[in-house]
């Protein structure tokens, strides 16, 4: 707590991060069976890898490993969307990125929620991606106006967890108590719910539509589709997965295994079968919808302008290559193309560093009894030392693959349309955070701090 008695924001949202993790494990019992074939996993890693365990307690991520998730949600309405920004501005989250995913045949477009300073994530990493369905982007203009008339009479979120939103927007924070019901009230917006507000005459109008304009428009809020935990080796996950009951997706989003990771790689079990009540429905009647899946991440480290330019080079050079939608029958000649076309990306941190492709984070290692005349000279000296900055954001090729993965690849629509951030801007109630921005500060406070504790100037 701090000096008023206010409850800090990042402890707000860990107790969030943990209490959504709770209740996504009772919903879905296969999300913790996954959690445990992830710590494992990181075990195993470290036990066999003691270099990376270092690194990761160098840079403090090893104390945030086991609490690393990412949450997922989809909502309807420029309303839903700006209230959920003051939501996760209660713990400190920011809108970091604008990803459209139209592009990719998936009818939304982004941001991710999070922490955008390093002290802050390390003590809660939670992430939120959230979509907002454009609903300019359905065809059919009756079925347009019905998705809108449904969004317009919903509310997604409790009275009391908007009183609790506009006391801490008032008075700027909340005590003990306050917090604890914050939390409670927040996972409301968040709980999956056995009934659709719609028929199921309607429902299966959206669904031709875009599955996942169904899945936004057909219920009562944005259920978290997907909570994500970090692993370490998403390689030794993906093939694990089937000895624990959990069926893969067939090809990992990302980039190729690699000695050093880059950004991000994600993979996930296919998404579950649900039995639904629709509108209408009499006592007993079901049907059933498909949304919620269990997705694995590994994070690498965050590539500057010019490193996310050559991965974004040759990821297209990759996917044009295979000439089709990565899919089970391709799997394995995807995955060879990738690491042939990879191996033009350096694969050691120092050469990562050279060229300026990634950031990293500075460290003095002991304070030395020798003068240096640049931080270049300290470095080669071992006096100063850099790990990978790790990447905290995401990929819109590979959300729109998870997407498409759990929705069916007949689920691929072509949209003739084109980024709209200033709309997503106006939703919002504010601009996105460039995260390449957030990278570079981080990287330059660590080298501020190295050239003061060694009396250099940058």
């Amino acid at each position: 707590m701090n000096a008023v008695g206010f409850v800090s924001s990042d402890t707000l949202r860990a107790n969030f991060s943990r209490a959504m993790s709770d209740m996504y494990k009772a919903e879905v019992p296969l999300y913790g069976t996954l959690m445990e074939l992830v710590a494992d996993t990181n075990q195993q890693v470290m036990a066999q890898s003691p270099e990376i365990a270092s690194s990761l307690a160098q840079t403090g991520e090893l104390q945030r490993l086991d609490m690393e998730r990412h949450g997922a949600i989809r909502v309807g309405t420029a309303e839903e969307l700006a209230t959920l920004r003051r939501l996760f501005a209660v713990m400190g989250m920011e809108p970091v990125g604008y990803y459209d995913l139209s592009s990719a045949g998936v009818p939304v477009h982004s941001t991710a929620f999070r922490a955008v300073h390093e002290a802050s994530l390390q003590v809660s990493p939670f992430r939120v991606f959230t979509s907002l369905l454009r609903l300019e982007l359905i065809e059919d203009p009756a079925l347009r106006d019905f998705a809108s008339s449904v969004l317009a009479k919903r509310n997604i979120f409790t009275p009391r967890a908007l009183e609790l939103i506009e006391q801490h927007e008032r008075d700027g924070g909340l005590n003990p108590q306050h917090a604890d019901e914050f939390v409670q009230q927040a996972l409301e917006t968040f709980r999956w719910h056995h009934t659709a507000t719609v028929t199921l005459e309607e429902y299966q109008q959206l669904n031709a539509q875009h599955r996942l304009i169904a899945d936004v428009v057909a219920f009562r809020g944005p259920h978290i589709n997907h909570l994500t935990p970090r692993t370490l080796d998403i390689d030794h996950v993906q093939a694990d997965m089937p000895k624990r009951g959990i069926p893969p997706k067939a090809v990992i989003e990302g980039p190729p295994r690699r000695q050093c990771p880059i950004l991000l790689r994600q993979t996930s079990f296919k998404a579950l079968d649900e039995k639904i009540t629709f509108k209408g429905q009499a006592a007993g009647e079901f049907g059933s919808h498909s949304a919620r899946f269990g997705e694995i991440e590994q994070r690498g480290v965050a590539l500057t302008t010019k490193g996310r330019a050559l991965y974004d080079e040759l990821l297209n050079q990759a996917r044009e290559e295979l000439g089709a939608f990565p899919n089970e029958a391709n799997a394995a000649q995807y995955v060879a193309i990738l690491e042939k076309v990879f191996a033009a990306f350096p694969d050691s941190y120092p050469e990562l560093r050279q060229q300026e492709l990634a950031y990293f984070r500075y460290f003095v290692n002991q304070t030395p009894e020798q003068d240096f005349d640049s931080l270049e000279q300290a470095i080669r000296a071992g006096a100063v030392s850099f790990e990978p900055l790790v990447y905290e954001d995401f990929l819109p090729v590979s959300a729109a693959g998870i997407f498409q993965s759990n929705l069916g690849d007949s689920a691929r629509s072509h949209y003739e349309t084109h980024s709209n951030k200033h709309e997503f801007h106006k939703a919002l109630g504010r601009e996105t955070i460039d995260e390449l921005k957030l990278y570079a500060d981080t990287q330059q406070r660590s080298l501020q701090e190295c050239a003061r504790v060694l009396r250099l100037s940058l």
